[in-house]
């Protein structure tokens, strides 16, 4: 049971002031009380609160308002001696809630098993790109004073002021990559260490992530090439391959790319046994992409003729589980004078990552005389955007390229729009009988 105690007249200096020396009692609440002694100069803000086995702990909190104005920290009047006590009890209460178990993680070391949980993920899926999470939050969060805070002391102010810190000549894709990786590294804490932060916490990580947020990404439309320059680019492949003597692997997987309009990480992990040429069909891995949940393994993509042509010298006489496109890897030898590196080729192997694209496609567009700010990826766009304007339903076209249909909705609008416009026009029949009322001059 809480103290009975004789309250006094303690909100003001000069209710004080008429004290005798001594400690005086007031109820927060009925197991913490805040506390005035009274001394010969000024007095000090006291608070005590019960703790296991009847008793009670007592502690200072600061200096009160007698001789000098409240300034808050160090010296208070009774209303933040009030809010200060409360304070005090809570923190104290959670310290002894604590003790003994592990210590409230700090930012440094969320972010850092965030970025062990996901370079061990993409070691166990076989032929997963290499994760690139670690490098961004290194670069970003763990060179920054945030790095330090512990979680239970974050607050959306420093979030907005780390969000704020980033430099200005990041791309926006950029941007959206750290901030949702370090969002997830932040959520991503274990339940029981979720339980003994405050319960605002999860409030806090998104309020202070949202403020200032990267604008969401443009239209993509424009990014989508003509069937022509699309041509061009397999054409110029050809020949890039022939001179570079790449035996074929580069132009197949440009065909592929600009066939199925898949991602670089869903080719590469195509396998014999993906290519129906009956059917002339490529099975297509679906992308590793979302939050695991259940959905098919591959996507059925129907292309021409042209295309299973282009497969046939990668499939005929393979097993079924040997990946589909491949490369020449190199290593490197010395030569004959000792005195340089010379690669040669070793043996032959599954694409790895998209940067191995990355010299030989400079080449492609050069040679297709195409801008060089064109990327690879616009291949995927070109095959989106084709399906509308061909007039396929938005959901199909979402299907055949493993998103959603949110997503094309939200970055190819203007295709969406002129395809509806067409099927709409298709629609129109005269209304308005035009030959009525004309003269018809008889023969004879």
């Amino acid at each position: 049971m809480g103290r009975t105690i004789r309250e006094v007249a303690l909100t003001t200096p000069n209710a004080r002031k008429s004290l005798a020396d001594g400690v005086y009692w007031r109820g927060v609440s009925s197991e913490v009380h805040l506390g005035y002694r009274k001394g010969k100069r000024s007095g000090r803000w006291l608070v005590r609160w019960r703790v296991p086995g009847s008793k009670y702990k007592q502690e200072g909190i600061g200096a009160a308002d007698d001789g000098m104005p409240a300034d808050g920290g160090e010296t208070l009047n009774f209303e933040q001696a009030k809010a200060k006590a409360v304070r005090h009890v809570e923190t104290e209460r959670k310290k002894a809630r604590d003790a003994g178990k592990t210590p409230i993680p700090s930012v440094r070391e969320v972010v850092e098993a965030y970025s062990d949980a996901r370079s061990a993920r993409a070691k166990k899926q076989e032929g997963a790109r290499p994760d690139d999470a670690r490098g961004r939050l290194a670069l970003h969060v763990l060179s920054h004073a945030i790095a330090a805070k512990q979680l239970d002391a974050l607050s959306d102010e420093d979030l907005i002021e780390w969000r704020t810190g980033l430099p200005s000549d990041l791309a926006t894709s950029s941007v959206r990559r750290i901030v949702n990786d370090f969002r997830a590294a932040l959520n991503g804490v274990p339940v029981k260490v979720l339980k003994r932060l405050p319960a605002s916490y999860l409030t806090t990580i998104k309020l202070g992530m949202k403020s200032g947020e990267a604008e969401p990404a443009g239209a993509r439309d424009g990014a989508a090439l003509p069937d022509t320059d699309v041509r061009r680019i397999i054409e110029a492949a050809k020949v890039i391959d022939e001179s570079d003597q790449w035996e074929g692997d580069l132009f197949r997987m440009v065909v592929v790319l600009a066939a199925t309009g898949a991602r670089f990480s869903q080719i590469q992990r195509m396998q014999v046994g993906d290519v129906q040429a009956e059917q002339s069909r490529l099975m297509v891995p679906t992308s590793r992409k979302g939050r695991g949940q259940k959905r098919a393994t591959h996507t059925a993509v129907r292309v021409g003729n042209d295309v299973m042509e282009a497969l046939r010298p990668v499939i005929a006489g393979r097993r079924p589980a040997e990946p589909l496109l491949e490369r020449w890897l190199h290593r490197q030898e010395k030569s004959e004078d000792g005195k340089r590196g010379v690669w040669v080729r070793d043996t032959r192997g599954a694409w790895k990552t998209s940067a191995e694209l990355t010299r030989p496609w400079a080449s492609i567009i050069k040679s297709a005389g195409l801008p060089a700010d064109t990327v690879p990826y616009s291949l995927r766009h070109s095959s989106i955007v084709r399906g509308l304007r061909a007039a396929l339903p938005v959901r199909l076209v979402a299907q055949l390229h493993d998103t959603s249909d949110k997503i094309i909705e939200r970055h190819y609008a203007a295709a969406i729009v002129n395809a509806l416009d067409d099927l709409a026009a298709a629609a129109v029949v005269p209304l308005i009988d035009t030959e009525r009322g004309k003269v018809v001059k008889l023969r004879g």
